[in-house]
């Protein structure tokens, strides 16, 4: 099978016909130059505003990168026409395999910007012999192309959350949809303000704000406060990880402070080693940690009771029915508030306050995808790790879309990777 007959399985382009193709063979790499022509008798389509009109002259040629074959780089060549368009006057003609004054075909455009969801970007400029500009703009392309066509009339249930991304306590604001059949990234924002969640609800519209059923976030006071203004008819469910985090936290400080203690008053320094044993799950734990907590829980330790009344608290997530979960609520705060821990009452005392939020969780349980934000939030701290930062909030945010907003794409004629 000749190779014309491969690009016109794969890249047809109607009003064009593939010509001569040639061999180059550079000192850094082979090239395959494959020339274009336009079909006999076709007219040049107005790039402005899409009719045909007469043909005006020819600029200089031109060549478009293309998806490589056989690892060989190849380009594709040809003349441009200028159209003499009734409407809009002399333009240059639309082309169906780039747009603009583009370098990079469409195809490879997308190319590049599927590989970019699985690889570093300067890996894939690397290993298909582009550089990183060319693989951002594809990306950037993809990103803009899936935003202006995404479908958002299904969006009933989300999640809010925030990210570190820059040294400073510099946060971005993520909204995520988390309704049990669709889990994607849908807003990034700068900072976690009341302003930018604010403008979240702004460009995603009243209508569909006044849609949404459940909306689980943490306990952020600017979050709390603009939902409640926003969305009031949805149910605000507190997550259940950052809760969680705060116990840890909390059993953290007591450690710490009683480790000091305990060096102060030269008594053996048990507690050296055990933070992850504390703050891990017992069914986490590696064997030696199991025997380290095994030997802390026969001491009579503020850790100790710090850490029961933690493992305690877990027994809330399992209950099914709102009422007696509020019940046990209530009796572990009571208890926490008379056990002398410090940071342990502060927790109870929050817990109080969010008492009706809390509750929402049970009755949020199995419709929506609960423990979705933490995990999307997880992917989006990979893709910042993997590129080692961006410096940019608008590469930040493209990154981001492009790997967590499951952004439709185009169909084509044939599907390159």
């Amino acid at each position: 099978m000749q190779l014309k007959s491969i690009l016109n399985r794969v890249q047809l382009h109607p009003g064009f016909v593939y010509g001569a193709i040639r061999w180059r063979d550079p000192q850094t790499r082979m090239i395959l130059d494959v020339e274009i022509r336009s079909r006999q008798g076709s007219r040049p389509v107005c790039s402005k505003c899409g009719q045909p009109g007469p043909g005006y002259d020819r600029l200089s040629e031109r060549r478009f990168e293309f998806v490589p074959l056989w690892g060989l780089t190849v380009f594709f060549l040809y003349t441009l026409r200028r159209v003499n368009c009734a409407t809009c006057g002399v333009k240059v003609e639309r082309i169906p395999w780039a747009t603009g004054k583009q370098q990079l075909t469409t195809t490879y455009a997308w190319f590049l910007a599927r590989w970019a969801r699985r690889l570093p970007w300067k890996d894939v400029a690397g290993i298909f012999g582009s550089s990183w500009e060319h693989v951002f703009r594809s990306v950037k392309m993809a990103v803009e192309w899936g935003l202006a066509h995404r479908d958002l009339s299904n969006v009933t249930a989300i999640g809010i959350d925030e990210i570190a991304w820059k040294k400073g306590h510099k946060y971005l604001t993520l909204v995520y949809q988390i309704d049990a059949g669709c889990r994607r990234l849908l807003w990034v924002g700068k900072e976690r303000t009341q302003k930018t969640l604010r403008q979240f609800f702004k460009e995603f519209g009243s209508e569909r704000t006044a849609r949404l059923r459940f909306i689980c976030s943490d306990m952020w006071r600017p979050y709390l406060r603009i939902v409640a203004d926003v969305a009031g008819q949805a149910l605000h469910v507190l997550d259940r990880f950052h809760v969680m985090t705060h116990v840890s936290k909390a059993i953290d400080q007591v450690r710490a402070r009683e480790a000091k203690d305990l060096k102060a008053a030269g008594q053996e320094p048990v507690l050296t080693g055990s933070r992850w044993c504390l703050l891990k799950r017992p069914e986490h734990l590696t064997d030696k940690q199991t025997v380290k907590l095994r030997e802390l829980l026969a001491l009579n330790l503020r850790t100790v009771r710090a850490y029961l009344l933690k493992e305690d608290l877990q027994r809330f997530w399992s209950y099914a029915s709102p009422y007696w979960a509020g019940l046990f609520l209530d009796e572990w705060c009571k208890r926490t508030m008379r056990s002398k821990l410090v940071p342990m009452k502060k927790v109870a005392r929050m817990l109080r306050s969010h008492r009706a939020l809390l509750l929402n969780w049970f009755r949020a349980k199995g419709k929506i995808a609960l423990g979705a934000v933490e995990g999307l939030n997880n992917k989006a701290k990979v893709t910042t790790r993997k590129a080692y930062g961006y410096r940019s909030f608008e590469v930040m945010k493209i990154a981001l879309y492009h790997t967590l907003g499951n952004l439709p794409e185009p169909e084509g004629t044939h599907r390159f990777c």
